[in-house]
């Protein structure tokens, strides 16, 4: 019996003075990950060997590729994404910290989009020090939205049976409001949707949509958004047969076992829905980027400059952000056979008629 397939898994390295280097070489010190995957690491060999002196993890052993066709098996890929010495100062913002990061997401991104990796797992980047001319967006979501020119990415953060996204992301809080709409809300539902059925192989998911102002505005009193905008994108939702409830207090339904009775959460902005994410499952929670073609995940943290450098990091986020992208290409893969076969049946049986 043929072995199954094992995917490649690019990892573009991020800021290389946070502890995104440090938690991918933790991750794969653990063998289940060459069980079922080939790990390749978009950065340079000086930098990954340095970071590998730091952590002391005698079972990664690297190989240092020219390039993706000829990555090993049961070793940690290195595929140079420049060629220059650079100096590491771990724990600090610096512009040379940002160029790599840059430089290594472009060529793992230009590798996931010509099908030369499977999929793409991202370590954090500082949003501040990698802005440039080349890369003018507030994050990795939108980023990769306009690479694969696509308008509707949604962010979703996920562990086990939690799943929250967000209508809006990376914006100032005082222009949450401004942004919100019913077509934005009902875009973000069906994304959502979609992404449940497709990338979690729920079969009929039920949404659960959060209202944005305090006790869900309490009829107008604090704040109209529930009733202008967010009760009527839920309407046009269930019109169009999808199970979306609410609107919800943020508050009352993440401090309630309530939020067990749905599949997902759509929170209207980044903190109403990842503050509470967070304090539920900080080390294991994954960062998924749905609406894409690709399939893109992330841990959950940030650079941590204040422990970076130290081999205090842990890398339980980063690991289960690999094995998330496995899983998540194997459902597409499951979703695309199950449908085709569908529309290939159907398609038989008019023939034969």
């Amino acid at each position: 019996m043929a072995q199954p397939k094992k995917l490649r898994v690019g990892i573009s390295c991020g800021d290389i003075n946070g502890i995104g280097l440090e938690v991918v070489l933790k991750s794969v010190s653990d063998s289940r990950i060459y069980e079922q995957c080939i790990p390749v690491v978009y950065a340079s060999k000086q930098v990954v060997e340095e970071t590998l002196k730091i952590t002391e993890l005698p079972d990664v052993e690297l190989h240092h590729a020219n390039g993706i066709d000829t990555v090993e098996q049961d070793k940690l890929n290195v595929i140079n994404s420049w060629s220059h010495e650079v100096k590491l100062e771990f724990g600090k913002s610096t512009t040379t910290g940002g160029q790599c990061a840059f430089a290594s997401l472009k060529s793992a991104t230009e590798d996931l989009a010509s099908g030369k990796i499977d999929v793409l797992v991202t370590a954090p980047i500082n949003k501040k020090n990698i802005q440039s001319e080349k890369f003018d967006f507030p994050g990795h979501t939108e980023f990769l939205a306009d690479y694969a020119n696509e308008d509707n990415p949604l962010m979703i953060l996920a562990h086990e049976g939690l799943r929250v996204a967000l209508v809006s992301g990376h914006i100032p809080l005082k222009e949450v409001s401004s942004n919100l709409s019913q077509e934005l809300i009902l875009t973000k539902i069906e994304v959502f949707n979609r992404a449940l059925i497709q990338d979690f192989g729920i079969v009929k998911p039920r949404i659960a949509v959060l209202a944005l102002n305090p006790h869900g505005g309490d009829e107008g009193l604090l704040g109209d958004e529930e009733i202008k905008i967010i009760s009527p994108a839920i309407s046009e939702a269930r019109e169009k047969n999808l199970l979306a409830f609410g609107p919800f207090p943020a508050d009352g339904l993440f401090g309630s076992h309530h939020r067990s009775n749905y599949d997902g959460i759509l929170a209207m902005y980044h903190d109403q829905g990842l503050a509470p994410f967070k304090s539920i499952a900080f080390e294991d929670g994954v960062n998924f980027t749905a609406g894409l073609p690709v399939v893109r995940t992330s841990p959950d943290h940030g650079v941590a400059y204040d422990i970076a450098g130290e081999n205090m990091a842990s890398e339980r986020s980063f690991r289960q952000a690999i094995f998330a992208a496995l899983d998540i290409y194997q459902s597409r893969e499951r979703h695309k056979e199950m449908t085709s076969n569908v529309l290939e049946k159907h398609t038989t049986k008019r023939k034969e008629v």
